[in-house]
């Protein structure tokens, strides 16, 4: 483990043990936490790009099922975690879990900041709910910083891990994996995952890389070394190498917080969505084929999506959802008073996101008001 993902006091480190926990020193919120891994919030962008250029593509892209099907790597999310999950409601409308992996293997060495030891580590979560008739959705952002109630897990190795309280969100991946990363967000929010999406870092890069870039406007300076970000308020076209380090960047905006970061993101990912939307495609069999490979390649499914043909199936059940007819928020969470670089959740708030998600209506705005949701100051808008 690298030095900046070293559990502080009160968290759970890879085995879900947890420490005596110490209240923090009263003062300024420290600002040196890790900018890694906010590109979790665009894996669905990443996605639904893979299976939507194969639904707009048609029969043209045919020919390459064998070729991207082999791209596809899958987790069999139903095997691992049997019965013991919240009740399959029926009612028209999808959940799903979409998570970033930083791996520190290959490529993504580079991109993560950390040594080549082989895991790999999820930051913030996202929930997707697509209503009923799949013209709306609403995404809520998980903070990896949350400590929650993390179930037992047993990783794909058959090895066994037990409870932990208190246990940092982003733990129960590097724990046991994708499957309990699915349990922890059902534990929490009672809610079953119909689907699960992962993708990394070097993908993300690749993907954006390909589809020319995304164009960005910027209210503000914004300036991070840690993220190697340099960017003057006005219209961008960002690379692939800029685009990850805006949704990685925590200091360069509002106030140097995860929560902060979150926003940033969810405004990207509706710049990202709408570019996607405008991609000629059609004029390009090249960029079309380009397009599909990298996302297929950047993707990790569960078992349901692990196809071309079900993956652009899943797709067609989305391109209908616009930037304009999805809803962002956060998680309720309040700063934990024991750790200042933590949050807690709030329980009564939270449950009344999850219990809008259940009965498949909009989220109300009480249930974000008055939370420690952060701030990134407006600072970027679809150009």
């Amino acid at each position: 483990m690298s030095a900046e993902s070293t559990p502080t006091p009160g968290t759970a480190g890879p085995t879900g043990t947890t420490g005596p926990r110490h209240r923090a020193a009263k003062g300024r919120r420290r600002r040196n936490r890790t900018t890694r891994g906010g590109h979790s919030r665009a894996a669905v962008v990443t996605a639904w790009t893979a299976a939507g250029v194969l639904v707009l593509g048609g029969t043209g892209v045919g020919y390459l099922y064998f070729k991207l099907n082999g791209n596809i790597k899958s987790v069999d999310i139903n095997q691992a975690l049997g019965t013991d999950r919240p009740l399959d409601v029926d009612n028209g409308s999808q959940d799903i879990l979409v998570l970033g992996s930083d791996t520190r293997s290959g490529s993504n060495k580079k991109l993560g900041g950390g040594v080549d030891d082989g895991s790999a580590r999820s930051d913030t979560a996202m929930v997707v709910h697509v209503y009923e008739g799949h013209k709306r959705a609403s995404v809520v952002s998980i903070p990896r910083d949350t400590l929650v109630e993390r179930p037992e897990c047993t990783d794909a190795n058959g090895k066994k891990y037990p409870a932990a309280s208190y246990a940092m969100f982003n733990s129960a991946y590097s724990t046991g994996g994708a499957a309990c990363a699915v349990k922890t967000v059902e534990a929490m929010s009672g809610i079953r995952m119909d689907h699960y999406i992962e993708v990394d870092f070097s993908g993300f890069e690749k993907l954006i890389n390909v589809l020319g870039g995304v164009d960005i406007t910027t209210t503000e300076d914004i300036e991070d070394p840690d993220s190697h970000l340099d960017l003057k308020a006005g219209e961008h076209t960002l690379t692939g190498k800029q685009a990850l380090g805006l949704v990685r960047t925590r200091h360069g905006v509002g106030d140097g917080s995860d929560l902060g970061r979150i926003q940033l993101q969810q405004a990207f990912i509706k710049a990202l969505i709408e570019q996607v939307k405008s991609v000629g495609i059609f004029s390009s069999p090249k960029k079309l084929y380009d397009l599909a490979d990298t996302a297929t390649d950047a993707v990790t499914t569960d078992s349901d999506l692990d196809t071309v043909k079900d993956l652009a199936s899943f797709a067609s059940g989305l391109k209908g959802i616009s930037s304009k007819n999805m809803t962002m928020v956060t998680m309720p969470v309040r700063y934990d008073p024991a750790d200042p670089n933590r949050v807690l959740v709030s329980e009564t708030k939270a449950q009344q996101v999850w219990s809008a998600l259940k009965t498949d209506k909009p989220i109300p705005s009480s249930a974000t008001k008055g939370t420690a949701t952060g701030s990134a100051g407006g600072v970027v808008a679809s150009s």
